[in-house]
């Protein structure tokens, strides 16, 4: 039987070889949570096992994160240090890989004024617009990954006693990654084999618009000419693969900006700014948002699609059978990096450039000519469910189903 530390290791081992896949003398940058400091300190062994030149770890802790929100002045979140900003944009330059450990309590910043979530949502997305534009043009080897936090487990296994919680969530981790494989990394390589049959079919076929239909949902989103699909691995400027998320059982591309209409019903909750939005209803005409309803959250819902202009519109489109790992756990993770894994999804804000034939090497007014979104947010949220049907829609008309009940139907 293959013990938890055994498994920690496969999972860092994971993020250093296939996440970023580092190379020898390469830096690499850490954001995490101190809530996975012994899971960080593993991929720091391995990334220098492997030959990094050097590697720095910037800390997150969540009390300290929720007093700043709680107890700092009013207009000090419309702030984002500029040492930050040069650090991260500095590292890409020089050809860094980056890798993301989120552990974040789903409601960390419940009870907060949502203005002061939007200010610093939006001071962040802001300053860090430039080093986004690195992450979706692929132009470096980036990965988001989990660790569980008390406050998180909690969350996710609200039935079981306290002391089992946090285990209960690592077990549930380890299983979505395949770090509870013989071999993780062959089963990622295989996986993303997969991953890409799905992908070439959906290139191959060249649809320019899919129509979604499900309780609450009837919706047509059109997909720019020269869009291309994407599933799991990614290559950077380089040459050199990367798996962006882990886990990830997607394929994705851009929609159209501008053409986008019906409405659309979210299917399970979104965490997003320390929050949860739930029982949402998203409304589309001309590719714009025009309105949002929600059971929960509304209010932040609305000031996240308040963000800037690309905010009022789609910047990814992305297919996630129902009958797929995570969604077969039953588990709600509260944690978009594993529900949008579980689920059909969209993503609010901006489009990757890789997404469109020759979209890497474009500046960001060629991307709009093309009709892909640019936004300082990008926020998935799912639709998914075992009643969704969606028809892919050929120039000349023709409709073929792509998804049955579901799950794919080729």
């Amino acid at each position: 039987m293959t013990t938890f530390d055994e498994k920690l290791s496969r999972y860092a081992e994971l993020a250093v070889k296939v996440g970023v896949n580092i190379q020898p003398d390469q830096t690499l940058y850490i954001a995490a949570s101190i809530d996975a400091a012994p899971f960080v300190r593993l991929i720091v062994k391995k990334a220098y096992e492997e030959g990094a030149r050097q590697v720095f770890v910037d800390w997150s802790d969540d009390v300290i994160s929720r007093t700043r929100f709680e107890k700092a002045p009013e207009d000090s979140f419309a702030e984002f240090p500029e040492w930050k900003v040069q650090e991260r944009e500095q590292l890409a330059e020089q050809g860094a890989a980056f890798i993301s450990v989120v552990s974040q309590s789903p409601d960390l910043l419940k009870g907060i004024d949502s203005k002061r979530i939007s200010a610093s949502q939006k001071a962040t997305g802001q300053a860090l617009n430039k080093y986004r534009q690195y992450v979706q043009s692929d132009k470096i080897s980036w990965c988001v990954l989990a660790a569980p936090s008390a406050q998180w487990a909690n969350k996710v296994f609200p039935d079981l006693p306290e002391n089992e919680q946090v285990e209960a969530l690592w077990e549930a981790i380890f299983k979505a990654v395949r770090a509870d494989t013989k071999d993780p990394i062959e089963a990622w390589l295989e996986h993303d084999r997969t991953l890409h049959t799905k992908a070439d079919y959906l290139n191959d076929k060249k649809y320019t618009k899919l129509h979604y239909q499900a309780p609450g949902t009837d919706l047509e989103v059109a997909l720019p000419k020269g869009h291309l699909w994407a599933g799991a691995g990614s290559v950077n400027e380089k040459g050199h693969t990367f798996m962006a998320n882990m886990p990830t059982e997607e394929v994705f591309t851009v929609p159209h900006k501008d053409d986008v209409n019906g409405f659309v019903s979210s299917t399970k909750p979104l965490s997003y700014g320390g929050n949860i939005i739930d029982g949402f209803k998203i409304t589309f005409e001309g590719g714009r948002i025009t309105d949002v309803t929600a059971e929960q959250g509304e209010e932040v819902l609305k000031e996240l699609v308040a963000t800037d202009e690309g905010s009022h519109r789609l910047g990814e489109v992305a297919l996630v059978p129902h009958q797929s790992p995570i969604s077969d756990s039953g588990i709600l993770f509260f944690n978009t990096l594993f529900d949008e894994n579980a689920s059909n999804h969209f993503a609010i804000g901006s489009a990757y450039a890789f997404c469109l034939e020759g979209g890497k090497t474009m500046s960001a007014d060629e991307l709009k000519e093309h009709g892909l979104n640019q936004s300082i947010t990008h926020v998935d949220f799912m639709v998914g469910s075992a009643d969704m049907d969606i028809d892919g829609i050929l120039e000349d008309g023709t409709r073929e189903p792509i998804f049955r009940g579901g799950n794919w139907a080729f």
